[in-house]
C-alpha cells in the first residue's frame, strides 16, 4: 500500500511539479488552503503531512496528529518556527525540513525590492496610475554604480544578492557574526554600525531563532540609516521591530521600507481581501497606509520555479529516507535511538 501524504498550501501550479517529481509513488492529498486549528480533521487517514509556512504545527495540532497515528510532519521550508519541536519530540513524531533551495529565489526578490525603493517606482507608478504623469523629485537619485548595499547575514542567500549588487556595479557591504573566507570579490565586511551608516540599502538575510534575536533589528539600528536609505526584509518579520520601521518612516528617519515578511502573516497571506485587513492599528494596516513609501509582497520569496523544484525534490528525499531509517540529514527531530 502507498505511503499517503496531505500537502497543504499547495497552489494550482504547483501540482504538476509535485507530481512529475513523485519518483517514489507516493498517494499525494494536494490542499490550497493552510492547515489550522478549524481544518486539522483533514489529516487523518494519511501517513504524513507536508507543511509551508504559516501552516499551524503547534501542540494541539500535533497531540491530535498523534492521537490518529501521524507520525511524519515535514516542513518543505527552510524556516520552521510554525512546527513545535518539543511538542513532536514528546509525541515520538519525526520532523524534517528543507535546509536550502535555490538563493536566488529571495536574492532575485530582495534585489527587486531594493531597486524598487531605491528608484521611487513604486510611488512613480502610484502617481501615474492618479493620472500624475510629471517627473516625482523622489525619482531622482544615483545609479547603481553610486549606491552602496548594505547585506545583514552573508549566508547563501545574502551571498546571492550580493552578487546581483556587485554585478551592477555598486559598493557591497556585508556584516555577519560568521564571516567567510574568500568573498572579498564580492563584498566588504564591515561592523554593522558603520555598515548602516554607509549603506543606501539595507537588506536583511538574518535566520529568527526563537527567543534569541527577536527584534533584533530596532530603532536602534534604524537611528544608524541614513535619511535617504530604504530597508528591505525578506528573512522573517520576527527579527524586526516592525512599529520601529513604521515610526522611522513617518518621520522621514529611512526613505522606505519593502517587506515579504509579516508578523501574523497567515491572518493575510493566500487570502483576498482577509478579515484581518479591517482590523484598525494592525501592522498591515500601518504599511498599507504607508504606500508607496512601504511596500508590502505576500511572501513570495521562494515562489520560482527553481526553488520549487528544490523544495518538492528535497521533501519527498526526506519522507523517503526516513522510511529507510536514515536520519543523517534534514531531520528537526529523529526517531528516539
Amino acid at each position: 500500500m502507498a505511503f499517503k501524504i496531505i500537502s497543504f498550501g499547495t497552489r494550482d501550479n504547483e501540482v504538476p511539479h509535485f507530481d512529475a517529481l513523485n519518483k517514489e509513488g507516493f498517494e499525494m492529498t494536494y490542499k490550497s488552503e493552510n492547515l489550522t486549528h478549524d481544518n486539522i480533521d483533514l489529516v487523518k487517514g494519511f501517513d504524513g503531512v507536508l507543511l509551508r509556512a504559516n501552516n499551524v504545527a503547534d501542540k494541539q495540532n500535533l497531540d491530535q496528529m498523534a492521537e490518529w497515528g501521524i507520525k511524519y510532519v515535514f516542513t518543505r521550508t527552510v524556516g520552521y518556527n510554525h512546527i513545535d519541536l518539543d511538542a513532536a519530540k514528546a509525541n515520538g513524531q519525526i520532523v524534517a525540513y528543507v535546509p536550502a533551495y535555490s538563493s536566488y529565489a529571495v536574492a532575485d526578490l530582495a534585489f527587486g525590492l531594493g531597486i524598487m525603493q531605491n528608484r521611487n517606482l513604486a510611488v512613480a507608478v502610484a502617481s501615474s496610475e492618479d493620472g500624475d504623469f510629471r517627473p516625482n523629485p523622489a525619482s531622482f537619485v544615483p545609479e547603481f554604480q553610486s549606491l552602496t548595499v548594505g547585506i545583514l547575514g552573508t549566508g547563501k542567500i545574502g551571498l546571492a544578492e550580493a552578487k546581483l549588487w556587485k554585478g551592477v556595479g555598486a559598493k557591497v557591504l556585508g556584516y555577519d557574526p560568521y564571516p567567510k573566507d574568500g568573498i572579498e570579490d564580492i563584498l566588504t565586511y564591515a561592523s554593522m554600525e558603520d555598515l548602516l551608516k554607509e549603506a543606501d540599502i539595507v537588506s536583511l538575510h538574518v535566520p529568527y531563532f526563537k527567543g534569541t534575536n527577536d527584534q533584533f533589528f530596532a530603532a536602534d539600528q534604524l537611528k544608524l540609516m541614513k535619511s535617504s536609505a530604504v530597508l528591505v526584509n525578506t528573512a522573517r518579520a520576527e527579527i524586526t521591530d516592525e512599529e520601529a520601521i513604521i515610526a522611522a518612516v513617518k518621520a522621514g528617519d529611512i526613505k522606505g521600507f519593502a517587506t515579504d515578511v509579516i508578523s501574523n502573516e497567515r491572518a493575510y497571506f493566500g487570502q483576498v481581501k482577509p478579515a484581518a485587513l479591517q482590523e484598525k492599528g494592525s501592522i498591515m494596516a500601518e504599511f498599507q497606509a504607508l504606500y508607496p513609501k512601504v511596500v508590502v509582497t505576500p511572501h513570495i520569496g521562494s515562489y520560482t520555479e527553481n526553488a520549487l523544484h528544490d523544495m518538492i525534490s528535497i521533501s519527498y528525499k526526506n519522507f523517503e529516507n526516513a522510511l529507510n531509517g536514515n536520519f543523517e540529514e534534514n531531520f528537526l527531530v529523529k526517531p528516539e535511538a
